[in-house]
């Protein structure tokens, strides 16, 4: 059994419902979607009361199953418009889930700004948040564990999301205490900010109970066991994601110069220091940490710690995203340049790809050479001022482009596309562009996938493959990286779940859960006005042949749309 509070911030009021059974596994993703339909939020205005943010765990949070502890936090999007589910590494899921919480849902606004602490005996209380207002994460962080001990999780509303700018995630502490998780995408920050919640400081306590504690120790051993055997596990383990970006330069796809060209440096010619394989020699010669653990159990640990010349951290994580958007999509070559910005914009707990894309476009209007970083970092502290200028860039890279009139603008539902070119990383660019979620790669993102002989209906068939494989994931509190062995041991995680919660699933309740996840996402943009027309690749994708593969994007929003609703039996947004 699990509990799951219901908390409404008009009059502090608690409602503890209980969950058991499978109402404790469909959970995450999955629950977010079906939460918010429930509740009409297709029709409320994104940072009104009206809004629930909800905040669910897995099923197997605050174990030490690897890359189990994934948080889901999720609401009305007000950067799209559509959905959002939002999700982040860190401590929260496991402290929720030692304290046998399967998740909250934060219902209208308080009236002044508050602190919702929950203790391991059950208690909810609010207290005084104003002594933290206008400060950034890192210090907020270092203060509430002060206050509060060492032994609690604690997810935070950054100074950007108190003004309510799209940009803003929500952080989440890592294992160290460094609050640089973030649930970034979709402007979820901004929703907390709208309620009036700095942060929400939860207990740890100890490992829950299940329905066969003994058979679901036997999985996590069963399951560490083949990714400490599995090769791709090995590489991150090793490269981490940065790796990521010798393939998409390797790929022509890696975002270079606001999606001008897809390789920041040839092959042969020049060293790419943004990826792996430097970033890790580096590391190692300055005495950082190239592999660690961003949640309590994990064992890819495809994270790191990234120090500058004298040993000192600047930055953790430096990871594939941030130096694809903050890196080479604002043509910055030096992984020291990446890391500066990255760390201030973990300290304001805002969305790296977001931002990247936002600073690509300002480069595109002129008002900097690519590869200025003093000109990132200024913009930067205009956002964290919460001034005229930064206001408007916190905004997000749509509303940047249309305010200074930029015609190549790279967002689909109006949230900044992934560091995949979808001119060549074609099957996550389908995926960006048929999630409810915006242009996010994790909706279902295969860069390796070979996809140059095959047609539009082959790659839709492959998108959506993917899609209910991360849906799955996203709605069960598992971490997208360890899918080489995930995807292909469905079997063993639903026989984990009904140990844990005394279910009797088949493997077939996998996909399952990912495609009524999906279905439900479609149903809630249907709802709030989204048609084929929203899920258009920008015109410059088509028009500009992207060097060196000489390609230009070859798949349209009805194509695959048309597709795909022959794959799901003829209506993509039914509710199952």
């Amino acid at each position: 059994m699990r509990k799951y509070l219901q908390i409404n911030l008009e009059n502090q009021s608690i409602e503890t419902e209980e969950l058991t059974g499978a109402g404790c596994i469909r959970v995450g993703r999955h629950f977010i979607a079906k939460t918010l339909l429930e509740n009409g939020a297709a029709k409320v205005d994104a940072l009104s009361p009206g809004n629930p943010l909800i905040f669910s765990a897995g099923p197997l949070a605050g174990t030490n199953f690897s890359n189990a502890n994934r948080i889901s936090v999720g609401c009305k999007s007000p950067l799209t418009g559509g959905v959002k589910e939002a999700n982040a590494g860190g401590t929260f899921a496991f402290a929720l889930g030692q304290l046998e919480i399967a998740g909250l849902t934060l219902h209208n606004a308080s009236a002044d700004w508050v602190i919702i602490r929950i203790t391991k005996d059950g208690n909810v209380s609010f207290e005084d948040a104003t002594p933290f207002l206008g400060m950034g994460n890192i210090e907020t962080a270092a203060m509430l564990f002060k206050k509060y001990g060492d032994k609690v999780s604690m997810g935070l509303c950054g100074p950007v999301g108190e003004y309510q700018g799209l940009v803003a995630g929500i952080s989440f502490p890592d294992p160290e205490g460094r609050p640089v998780r973030i649930a970034a995408r979709g402007g979820v920050g901004a929703v907390m900010g709208s309620k009036k919640v700095k942060a929400i400081v939860v207990d740890m306590n100890k490992m829950p109970t299940f329905h066969d504690r003994k058979k679901v120790m036997g999985r996590v051993r069963e399951y560490g066991k083949l990714l400490r055997e599995d090769k791709a596990i090995e590489a991150f383990s090793m490269y981490g994601t940065a790796m990521v970006s010798d393939l998409t330069n390797q790929l022509g796809g890696l975002p270079t110069r606001n999606f001008s060209d897809g390789r920041l440096v040839d092959a042969g010619e020049e060293t790419l220091k943004l990826g792996g394989s430097y970033i890790r020699d580096l590391t190692l010669e300055r005495g950082g940490e190239t592999t660690h653990a961003c949640m309590p159990g994990c064992m890819i640990k495809c994270s790191n710690v990234y120090v500058d010349d004298k040993g000192e951290e600047m930055v953790s994580p430096l990871e594939y995203e941030s130096l694809g958007l903050l890196g080479s999509n604002c043509g910055l070559k030096d992984p020291d340049d990446v890391a500066r910005a990255n760390h201030q914009c973990n300290d304001l707990g805002i969305d790296t790809i977001e931002v990247g894309a936002m600073l690509g476009v300002l480069m595109e209007a002129g008002q900097a050479e690519f590869g200025d970083i003093d000109f990132m970092l200024a913009a930067l502290d205009d956002i964290r001022a919460g001034n005229e200028r930064g206001r408007i860039l916190a905004q997000g890279t749509g509303r940047v482009g249309e305010h200074y009139e930029v015609a190549r603008v790279p967002v689909i539902k109006n949230q900044g596309i992934s560091a995949y070119d979808p001119r060549t990383i074609e099957v996550t660019g389908i995926s960006m562009m048929l999630t409810a979620q915006g242009a996010d790669h994790t909706a279902g993102n295969i860069p390796g996938h070979k996809s140059a002989d095959m047609t539009s209906e082959e790659l839709t068939e492959a998108s959506l493959d993917i899609q209910e494989d991360c849906a799955a994931a996203d709605s069960l509190g598992l971490c997208l990286f360890g899918r080489s062995v995930t995807n292909v041991n469905q079997g063993l995680i639903v026989e984990a779940l009904n140990d844990a919660h005394g279910t009797n699933f088949d493997e077939s309740f996998f996909k399952d859960l990912g495609r009524q996840a999906l279905q439900m996402e479609w149903e809630f943009n249907r709802q709030a006005g989204f048609t084929e027309d929203d899920d258009k690749l920008p015109s410059f994708f088509y028009d500009e042949t992207l060097e060196p593969t000489g390609k230009t994007a070859r798949h349209h929003s009805g194509q695959v749309n048309e597709h795909l609703r022959t794959l799901l039996g003829g209506n993509k947004a039914a509710t199952e």
